[in-house]
């Protein structure tokens, strides 16, 4: 398998030859180059490049690769990243102490290309499928979580709803017979009169019902949370099965819907629907799903982009501007294909950052905020586990559009 054209490797070498060797062969692998000259260069560029893999000499001047390797492994920010120790030294008990401080490979001096490149391959490709594995065990756990909370939450709630109608009801009686009883009695006790005051009765006349209003509404916002993180999870749609896809990408915009209020001094984001009237779509509906929740959360973080770009330059429109997620569905001309557009008017990408887009662990975010796996997995189940199709369109500092068109 060729290397992703993301890929970064380190090269770590204190010898001009080995690394104009191993510059000239990996450039023409496809693959991004860093050099450093020494492990103490290493310990520094590592955190600046990122690599996905590092190439590490043994003997060099200073601190040698054992060292560095060791220092490398202790640091949580680079541990996880395969070393493969490039050395003359041919003893086993130099192999072994290598592999003991974490080293993935070796490869001898001199070095052989074909040979090189083959074990850079197969690191790169065992990184990439174990990170992905790991995502998606996130996600499968994510999932089940999600629809034992749902059920949960359910229980009670709809024994909450459902008492609430007789509450209501109950409530007015009584606020009635109190009404009847003041028409009757004008002029009641001075001990009733007393309470009455106290309790600042006419009040209650007025806020009660209020109340109970503002307690149904409340019931109603967690029976859709409930039914969106139902319908977000899907463990029970596995299978290839007709679902509607309205549902998903409602069901994410729910979950997402903090995300979308306003945040003094920045506004909310509005989002505008056109939606077509679709058939059920026959999909594996929980991976869709996780397909709507990445594109909606990428527009929302393009959009905060934006604001706090705008915002720390001042930029002269940040006043006028009103951010916006503009959804779209339809059936294709051909009528093979049911396509979702999400827009947004947000930051917006460089022609560079297109062509990387859907690369695994590829991410223009900050540390902690992206993994670069959200487009990777949007990409494997759109084009690969559906047969459909992706296409973006973007501007700097204009905006995003993303089209998914799925088989109907």
């Amino acid at each position: 398998m060729q290397p992703n054209l993301k890929e970064t490797i380190l090269i770590v070498d204190d010898v001009p030859t080995n690394i104009k060797l191993l510059v000239d062969l990996l450039d023409e692998s496809g693959l991004n180059i860093a050099v450093a000259k020494s492990g103490e260069i290493a310990l520094e560029k590592v955190h600046k490049v990122a690599p996905d893999l590092i190439l590490l000499d043994v003997m060099m001047p200073g601190i040698d690769g054992f060292e560095t390797c060791q220092r490398l492994k202790a640091d949580p920010r680079t541990r996880e990243i395969p070393i493969i120790f490039m050395t003359a030294l041919s003893e086993p008990v130099d192999k072994v102490k290598g592999l003991q401080l974490g080293a993935v490979d070796y490869v001898t001096k001199p070095i052989h290309q074909e040979e090189v490149l083959a074990r850079i391959n197969v690191h790169l490709e065992l990184r990439r499928t174990r990170l992905q594995l790991i995502q998606e065990e996130k996600l499968a756990s994510l999932g089940q979580l999600v629809a034992g909370l749902a059920h949960e939450i359910n229980n009670p709630v709809n024994f909450i709803h459902g008492n609430l109608a007789y509450v209501r009801r109950y409530s007015h009686q009584l606020l009635e017979a109190v009404k009847l009883y003041e028409s009757q009695c004008s002029t009641p006790t001075a001990e009733i009169q007393a309470f009455s005051e106290q309790i600042d009765l006419s009040f209650i006349q007025i806020d009660l019902p209020k109340l109970l209003a503002s307690i149904e509404s409340g019931t109603c916002r967690i029976q859709e949370l409930v039914r969106s993180l139902r319908i977000f999870s899907r463990l029970d749609e596995a299978d290839y099965k007709a679902v509607n896809l309205h549902d998903g990408i409602e069901s994410a915009l729910m979950l997402l819907s903090s995300r979308l209020q306003a945040k003094p001094p920045h506004p909310g984001i509005t989002v505008t629907r056109d939606y077509a009237q679709l058939p059920l779509v026959e999909c594996y509906a929980g991976e869709l799903n996780q397909v709507f929740m990445n594109l909606l959360t990428n527009a929302i973080d393009a959009i905060e982009d934006k604001l706090n770009h705008w915002t720390t330059t001042q930029h002269p429109d940040l006043l006028d501007y009103l951010p916006n997620i503009a959804l779209q569905t339809a059936v294709t001309a051909d009528q093979k294909h049911v396509a979702i557009r999400i827009a947004d008017n947000g930051i917006g990408m460089s022609e560079t950052v297109q062509q990387r887009l859907f690369d695994p662990f590829f991410t223009t975010k900050t540390i902690g905020r992206g993994t670069g796996l959200g487009l990777a997995i949007v990409h494997q189940i759109v084009v690969e586990k559906h047969r459909g199709a992706l296409r973006v369109k973007s501007t700097p500092e204009q905006g995003t559009e993303l089209i998914v068109s799925i088989p109907r």
